[in-house]
């Protein structure tokens, strides 16, 4: 095809030869085919350093192998990054077939034989050149398929983050008319994960897995999460059961507990399930862990599981400071709002019982910018 033929002639080549006189030859021969673009090498060590800087399309390498000349080049082209995938022609003397399988194994895309023949330099730089012409756009295909693939996954986990970030909206408009607490809860928690070292894509997880934690009082009945007064045994243990709740809305097991009830519900639970599953999503992973774990204690008496010390994943240890201070400083139906002195009091005692003394110490340490936060997001009748 006449575009690819032009495409093939604007190719730079790189020629390397001991013998000037082989160098202009080429150069003699490919121009009258119409190639233009040429560098030349007048050693086999000026090759590597020379194919760096200007990334020829194909390099024409003097190769001797009774003296090992232009060999090392040969495999230090296929060893440099930037040079593997670039077509190498063989330019040798009479060889026999284990010395062409020889330089075939070291990296040689081709041979051609001196004397040179003008007829075989031009057919076969042609073939080899719109070999790598093919094997470029294969390339080219293939990253922009990858770039594709990798957009659509980021639009996935997006619109699983929102659609779940939703649900935890729904869930807390219950008992908090602005949806403050969540939010507030969110950036608690990132400043202790910064005072903790946590890189900022951990923290960016950690962030938007927060404001899911209470995603489970979705399944507590109004009575009991709105009751304004103090709650009984029987209904403090269903308030435990949120966090059980928020997993398994999380990791989907809702919905298939949905299609499992009801078969004519089979294309939501399907549609449902491929939106909530976390094999392919860290942050749903990220809050799967903080929906069942962000009221575990540090001295194991917490809920729903018992877990104790450092068996608390590190999300939960930081969300549960992080929940316990907002719901302390705001107020809820069955509390009003404590001073902020207070609260920080309430925390201090339970550092090493309650909370994990590291995430406290953290929490107080960034005690500016948590009283930041909760100005920023007050709630104001």
């Amino acid at each position: 095809m006449p575009h690819v033929l032009q495409e093939i002639r604007d190719a730079g080549i790189l020629i390397s030869d001991q013998d000037p006189r082989v160098i202009l030859m080429i150069k003699a021969y490919l121009q009258m085919d119409g190639f233009r673009r040429f560098h030349a090498a007048n050693s086999a060590a000026e090759v590597l350093p020379m194919a760096v800087e200007v990334h020829p399309d194909l390099i024409m390498l003097d190769v001797r192998l009774s003296e090992r000349i232009g060999v090392e080049t040969l495999q230090g082209i296929r060893a440099h990054p930037g040079l593997a995938a670039t077509p190498v022609v063989a330019l040798v003397g009479d060889y026999t077939s284990e010395s062409k399988l020889e330089l075939l194994r070291c990296g040689a895309t081709d041979l051609l034989s001196k004397p040179l023949h003008e007829a075989e330099l031009i057919a076969r730089t042609r073939n080899v050149l719109a070999a790598k012409i093919s094997q470029d756009r294969l390339s080219e295909h293939f990253q922009q398929l990858e770039d594709a693939v990798r957009t659509r996954n980021s639009e996935l986990h997006a619109a699983r983050r929102e659609l779940v970030l939703c649900l935890a909206r729904a869930a807390e408009v219950r008992d908090d008319d602005t949806g403050h607490h969540i939010l507030r809860v969110g950036r608690y928690a990132r400043v202790i994960g910064e005072e903790l070292g946590m890189e900022p894509e951990q923290l960016d997880l950690l962030e938007s897995a927060a404001q899911l934690h209470d995603i489970g009082k979705i399944g507590i009945p109004d009575n009991v999460l709105l009751k304004p007064g103090k709650l009984t045994p029987e209904e403090y243990a269903i308030i435990q059961k949120h966090c059980g709740f928020g997993k398994k809305i999380i990791d989907g097991s809702v919905v298939r507990e949905l299609y499992r009830d009801a078969t004519t519900a089979r294309a939501h639970a399907e549609l449902g399930a491929t939106i909530m599953s976390v094999s392919e999503s860290p942050f749903l992973s990220v809050a799967k862990r903080v929906a069942l774990t962000h009221h575990e204690c540090w001295d194991g008496s917490g809920y729903p599981v018992g877990l104790a010390g450092e068996d608390i994943p590190i999300e939960g240890r930081i969300v549960a400071v992080a929940d316990v201070f907002d719901a302390l400083s705001v107020k809820r139906p069955y509390k009003p709002a404590y001073p902020l002195e207070k609260c920080f009091e309430i925390l201090r005692e339970g550092r090493g019982t309650q909370f994990d003394p590291t995430v406290i110490d953290a929490f107080f340490k960034r005690r500016d910018d948590v009283v930041q936060i909760q100005i920023d997001f007050a709630d104001v009748d």
